[in-house]
């Protein structure tokens, strides 16, 4: 690991150092004791900090592309900062990480730039009126009423009340349009991918061209 940088996006350095700070930031969370294990444990811990690492430097780009104002908004304190050292917003729960995978959570907790896009990809998504009522429709245990609930009614009887699709319209288009706006997150993030290429210690740490490759969310 002789070079000064962890990654090169777009042919431009991403800092060893910016790594560290990350790595400073969040504890590890292996336990391992032996010292074989605990070495192999702290690489992939290294290539996990690189890949939230790279997400921000990603997100950073996509923002100034979008907008300026949109970039100043991304941004940290100055160009080529690492991201925050203490996440502004909650660490991940258990759910964001079986629904985001637990780098792209963590990359969101820690990066501004990162949750700046998501909002905007997440504000860019128009839902049908039809495809928000066939939420409604399709997900009628979502909807009953609360005296419904209390009596164990069947959400599929055509008996059974629900609450107003007018009341509950907005709920659905809110939950819809972050759902697409994850999805095009990940799209954007895989196409964005491709322009990266990491120094040898720093790759994915499921990447099988390194001994220490594992998967795992």
């Amino acid at each position: 690991m002789t070079e000064e940088y962890a990654a090169q996006v777009l042919g431009r350095p991403v800092p060893k150092d910016r790594v560290d700070v990350l790595l400073d930031a969040v504890p590890a969370r292996d336990r391992e004791t032996r010292p074989e294990a605990l070495a192999r444990a702290e690489r992939q811990r290294r290539r996990w900090a690189t890949q939230v690492v790279v997400i921000d430097e990603l997100a950073r780009r996509a923002c100034a592309q979008r907008s300026p104002r949109g970039a100043g908004n991304c941004a940290t304190s100055h160009d080529g900062a690492a991201p925050e050292k203490r996440p502004t917003t909650a660490l991940p729960t258990e759910r964001d990480v079986a629904d985001l995978g637990s780098i792209v959570a963590v990359a969101l907790a820690h990066s501004p730039a990162a949750r700046t896009l998501l909002e905007q990809l997440e504000r860019d998504q128009q839902i049908p009126e039809e495809a928000a009522y066939d939420y409604y429709d399709r997900n009628r245990d979502r909807f009953l009423t609360p005296a419904e609930l209390t009596r164990g009614a069947d959400p599929f009887h055509e008996t059974s009340d629900l609450l107003p699709y007018a009341q509950v319209r907005e709920g659905i288009l809110l939950e819809l349009r972050r759902a697409a706006g994850r999805r095009a997150f990940f799209d954007w993030l895989d196409r964005a991918r491709a322009d990266v290429v990491y120094a040898p210690g720093y790759e994915h740490p499921g990447d099988p061209s390194h001994p220490d490759h594992e998967h795992r969310h």
